[in-house]
């Protein structure tokens, strides 16, 4: 199901027939270093993961993350929306995109139309976004999207500190 459409982008529903590229997105150097080791090693895994995770919380909640793919021609690139987190009072947007694709505009263009997304037709009023201290470039990101730094908040079950910013919608 297609939930937004960009200049350049489409923001869908993920589907098991997305197994694939869900396994080598999650598997990239730059996910498991920002975002973590999800453990998705199959095409079971991947299948598995995008059942009890993305297709879960738009059954649950209405939103979740979305595959990002390019208009022309249906590539996919990445994935951009939001999460509830249990330790975050707010939804909590994020993306990921597989190297090829990053420094292109994409990621700006897609969390810009999923944060308009949430505000118009999720009600949402504040949105959240979280990253590692040293993620310099998706904290940029968060800041072009007009999202500001609220401090540091331990990430769950860790000691690792993340970097929290906010934005009222």
């Amino acid at each position: 199901m297609i939930v937004l459409e960009t200049d350049r982008l489409i923001l869908r529903h993920q589907t098991i027939e997305d197994a694939a590229f869900i396994l080598e997105l999650m598997n990239d150097p730059s996910w498991i270093r920002y975002i973590g080791d999800k453990g998705l090693r199959t095409l079971d895994d991947a299948r598995s993961f995008i059942i009890k995770g993305p297709l879960d919380s738009y059954a649950r909640l209405g939103f979740g993350f979305y595959l990002t793919e390019l208009k022309d021609g249906g590539t996919p690139i990445g994935i951009c929306g939001f999460a509830k987190r249990d330790y975050l009072e707010d939804a909590d947007v994020g993306y990921a995109f597989l190297p090829e694709f990053r420094g292109k505009g994409y990621a700006f263009e897609a969390a810009s139309a999923a944060m308009a997304y949430a505000k118009s037709e999720l009600g949402l009023k504040r949105i959240v976004a979280i990253t590692t201290k040293d993620n310099d470039s998706s904290a940029k990101l968060l800041e072009k999207l007009g999202m500001h730094f609220e401090g540091m908040i331990p990430k769950a079950g860790t000691d690792e500190e993340l970097r929290l910013y906010a934005i009222n919608v």
